[in-house]
């Protein structure tokens, strides 16, 4: 005797066969074809780069980069016993006592939030409550399971790069 198919197992195995549809190769026309759908390769029209458009990973010509990586800040621009949260960088900068920058992931080892700010000797993250301390990044307050992990930064002419 068989078990009639319950129709929650015919729509799990429709809704495979469309998944795996998709991931055919752009070069089986006989598979869009037979579907009567289209592939995106042939819906979409071609995209064509601007000419002269330099690639994200190239420098504009005549430009001279330094050799450390981007200037986050300027040292003056980091407290002593504080430190200032690069969001877009996903970095912190601390200054645990004068002359000595550190620099931290800004993202939260409990959740994956992005650090908020440093403030009272501590980098506080705003979705739980979590605290790091500026001298090492290591928890001060839970739940944060571990510490925020080092960025390497590199200071020179009170300048911060990070490396």
């Amino acid at each position: 005797m068989t078990t009639p198919t319950s129709r929650r197992a015919v729509l799990a195995v429709a809704a495979g066969t469309a998944a795996l549809a998709g991931c055919g190769s752009s070069d089986d026309k006989k598979s869009s074809a037979a579907s009567g759908t289209p592939s995106p390769a042939e819906t979409s029209p071609p995209v064509a780069a601007a000419p002269n458009t330099p690639t994200p990973s190239s420098a504009p010509t005549g430009s001279s980069a330094p050799a450390q990586g981007d200037v986050l800040a300027k040292t003056s621009d980091i407290p002593v016993g504080g430190g200032k949260v690069f969001a877009a960088k996903k970095v912190v900068v601390t200054q645990p006592e004068e002359g000595t920058f550190k620099a931290f992931s800004a993202i939260c080892t409990h959740q994956g939030c992005t650090v908020k700010d440093v403030a009272g000797g501590t980098i506080n993250c705003p979705c739980h409550g979590s605290k790091y301390r500026v001298a090492d990044a290591s928890v001060a307050a839970g739940p944060a399971p571990r510490p925020l992990p080092s960025e390497r930064i590199t200071v020179e002419n009170g300048s911060i790069h990070l490396a």
